[in-house]
């Protein structure tokens, strides 16, 4: 296997040709010199190449991590030495903030504003988990007679990190910081659509401190890199986010060695707008969430459901604004939609909006491909809105991931409930109404791992996210997250004068 020829490790430049694997703090080609093109989805065109990954790489890349945790240092870093690497990590982020966004952007095709929200969400989940570990240790409890039991929280081990090509920079971000905050080894696969920052990342941890063999990142096939990482005995841990379809894959695999498990998987999140609420707050609001990130978010809320009392003039303003929607440059701070992913995932887009058409359902908005002069090589889907629908159509219980959404009428408060929760998923859900016992109420029944009450955002450093329902399970972006990284360990201690004989012999 060849490697990159370095003396010391130094951050380069975003802008570059060509990307290597991360492999025990060193930058590497593919052991059989394998490499792929990744391409701007806004215009077709090509950014880097990248090596591919193969098995071996991967076995290497788990030996790398098992031996540093094995006999490495990283784990056994006082807390406030693994705190001040962290936010070390955040403090280089910070300064290449504007390079991040920019290969962001090459990378998936998504707006600025879009890009550089969610590089800014990813420099703070490490702060966030620098400060979170300082508090995150066990507890000595009291018990009968001359006893003591002391509960200590040790890293679970070495973790496979599956991150999907949506969110590529966050998303990392969300799994490594905490997995890395308390003393684990993680392989990381990023998405083979969009390796470049999750590269990129793994550079600054190692430039921040981290000691090789700690992080690893293994751009490739995800069906033959992450599901050798997913069945690999020495693997402790699996985190995943990415399709309903693949989680269930990779439960099935990881049990065969009882591997931990987090998913966080697909979602049909409702919107529900009742006849009290703030009528333009709630179109703006629903906009947001329906269009943000092109669609291509799993709690993205394309069910939305709007009293009948007040449908006709919801409709009217949500339609009128959603045809201001600005397409076009991700770099123009003017743009509000993004390009989709890839001519694959579009055509599975129009798919469904042409399936809902042949349902019987009203198109008010959208559903074409969109033309956009100087991008026609770029894969663009025209934000849609979808009436007259039911929820025996495919396009209303199946996730579409993209600018696509459908608006149904409800009569009570109910009906919506009923609505919202009659879904295979749970990630997300909204509610716009003005009256908080109703808000609360609601709230409560939702049967959804998030509820934004008034409000369209979803994910804050320290808030809980993941699903109910085949939305997946366990939580990240918090301090319970820490917790999917650790064993608890009881060690009972017996201090008494005289010696214990509990068979009286």
């Amino acid at each position: 296997m060849s490697t990159v020829k370095e003396e010391k490790f130094e951050a380069l430049s975003t802008k570059r040709e060509t990307y290597h694997l991360i492999i025990n703090g060193k930058r590497e080609e593919s052991s059989n010199g394998d490499t792929y093109t990744t391409y701007n989805p806004a215009t077709g065109e090509p950014i880097a190449t990248v090596a591919k990954a193969t098995k071996e790489d991967a076995e290497k890349a788990v030996q790398a991590a098992r031996h540093a945790f094995d006999f490495g240092k990283w784990r056994h870093f006082p807390v406030n030495k693994r705190s001040r690497v962290l936010n070390k990590i955040a403090s280089i982020m910070r300064a290449r903030f504007n390079e991040l966004v920019e290969l962001e952007i090459l990378d998936t095709g998504k707006s600025l504003a879009a890009a550089q929200g969610q590089v800014m969400q990813a420099i703070e989940d490490f702060e966030f988990y620098a400060g979170a570990i300082v508090s995150h240790r066990g507890a000595v409890n009291s018990m009968p007679g001359a006893f003591q039991n002391v509960t200590e929280k040790e890293p679970v081990g070495v973790c496979a990190q599956i991150i999907p090509w949506n969110y590529p920079l966050m998303m990392a971000a969300w799994k490594i910081a905490p997995a890395i905050a308390v003393g684990c080894s993680i392989v990381v696969k990023p998405a083979t659509l969009t390796p470049l920052t999750a590269i990129v990342l793994g550079e600054i941890c190692i430039e921040a401190g981290v000691p090789e063999g700690v992080v690893n990142i293994l751009p490739g096939s995800g069906s033959e890199i992450g599901n050798y990482l997913v069945e690999h005995e020495q693997v402790d841990k699996v985190a995943f986010t990415g399709s309903t379809p693949i989680g269930k894959n990779i439960m099935a695999r990881a049990s065969e060695t009882l591997k931990r498990v987090t998913l966080e998987l697909g979602g049909k999140s409702p919107n529900i707008v009742f006849e009290d609420a703030d009528v333009n707050a709630a179109v703006d609001g629903s906009l947001f969430g329906i269009f943000y990130n092109t669609g291509q978010s799993c709690e993205a809320r394309s069910r939305l459901y709007v009293h009948e009392n007040i449908y006709d003039e919801f409709v009217e303003k949500f339609v009128e604004k959603t045809k201001r929607l600005k397409l076009g440059n991700p770099f123009d701070k003017e743009t509000h939609v993004g390009s989709i992913i890839s001519r694959e995932q579009l055509e599975v887009i129009d798919g469904y909006v042409k399936s809902a058409i042949e349902d019987g359902a009203t198109i008010l908005t959208g559903g074409k491909e969109a033309k956009l002069e100087g991008f026609e090589n770029g894969h663009w889907y025209e934000p849609t809105i979808i009436a007259n629908v039911n929820h025996d159509m495919k396009v209303v219980k199946e996730e579409i991931f993209g600018p696509v959404v459908v608006i149904m009428k409800f009569s009570d408060e109910k009906e919506a409930v009923k609505l919202a929760n009659d879904s295979e998923y749970g990630l997300g859900s909204a509610l716009w109404t003005k009256d908080y016992a109703r808000a609360t109420r609601v709230s409560k029944q939702i049967q959804a791992g998030i509820v934004m009450v008034n409000c369209p955002f979803s994910a804050f450093p320290g808030t809980p996210f993941g699903g109910y329902k085949q939305s997946g399970f366990g939580r990240e972006l918090c301090i319970e997250t820490l917790d999917l990284y650790t064993e608890t360990k009881s060690i009972i201690s017996y201090y008494g004068s005289r010696p214990l004989n509990p068979f009286n012999l």
